[in-house]
């Protein structure tokens, strides 16, 4: 898989006139089986795309429902490894949804980002979006993911300027992931009137698909920020679903993919009548 896979995904979506949902679950939550089997089972839900997070013991960029996830993963025994082994498990059956890995740079410096970029490309990556690498640093990590032919997707904010927007995309493929909120995830929400201005500035300054995530949790913000943007991203939302799922002994995976199914009808129906972005 390369990073030319989530371009087709997108483009293929823009050609039908609508946006892209992508579902984010954090590997090994609420262990490795179940896992498992909400991954095999986002495409067929509605999910365009998949984020992956690959659990940190300290997941700075995360609200609580993502932390606690990244929690419950490492408390299972969850690694990067592990991750990728994962990914490789669902490769056996879907070769061609976009997967992008999200986390944090401590594991790839101990792994080597060579290394990585490798093992990565092996098991069906096609992109990584790490929060904690600012751009000016990230020419090292780039140049492996770039001889890989796998997308780097670093975020931009509300605070970035448009000085930082062309640093933040020089190194930026596969698309521009806007975070709509100043903060963490899952603690504020997403208004697509804010947001829009700032996604066609992204978009002017990057020339790529632009992706909006943190603060979209149901399916109305979702259809909201898929009239102004490219791709909406969910994660809390899902962890959340799968949190509450297991502290009620309910079946994991058939919540989770219910909630997919609702946030993804959403998202492909936001622009019905309306003209594309």
């Amino acid at each position: 898989m390369t990073t030319s896979s989530i371009d087709a995904r997108l483009a293929a979506l823009k050609a039908e006139g609508r946006a892209a949902f992508v579902a984010y679950i954090m590997a090994g939550d609420p262990d490795y089986d179940t896992g498992l089997d909400i991954l095999r089972g986002l495409p067929a839900a509605g999910a365009d795309l998949i984020e992956v997070g690959f659990p940190f013991s300290d997941p700075m960029a995360e609200g609580p429902p993502i932390q606690r996830a990244a929690l419950r993963a490492l408390d299972k025994g969850m690694t990067l490894s592990k991750t990728l082994q994962m990914i490789t498990a669902f490769r056996q059956g879907d070769q061609t949804t976009p997967i992008i890995l999200m986390g944090y740079a401590n594991p790839l410096i101990t792994r080597g980002f060579a290394t990585f970029a490798r093992d990565a490309a092996a098991a069906g990556v096609d992109g990584l979006s790490v929060v904690d690498i600012p751009p000016e640093e990230a020419d090292p990590l780039a140049d492996e993911l770039d001889a890989q032919s796998l997308s780097l997707l670093l975020l931009s904010t509300p605070t970035s300027d448009d000085a930082r927007l062309k640093v933040i995309q020089r190194r930026t493929s596969g698309f521009a992931y806007y975070v709509s909120v100043a903060g963490v995830t899952g603690v504020k929400e997403a208004d697509a009137a804010v947001v829009a201005p700032h996604v066609d500035r992204v978009r002017k300054a990057s020339g790529l698909p632009v992706a909006v995530g943190f603060g979209i949790k149901t399916p109305e913000r979702a259809a909201a920020i898929a009239r102004v943007a490219d791709a909406a991203v969910v994660g809390s939302a899902l962890v959340d679903e799968i949190a509450e799922a297991v502290e009620m002994n309910e079946d994991v995976t058939a919540r989770v993919l219910s909630k997919v199914n609702s946030l993804a009808k959403a998202v492909r129906s936001a622009r019905v009548g309306q003209t594309t972005v």
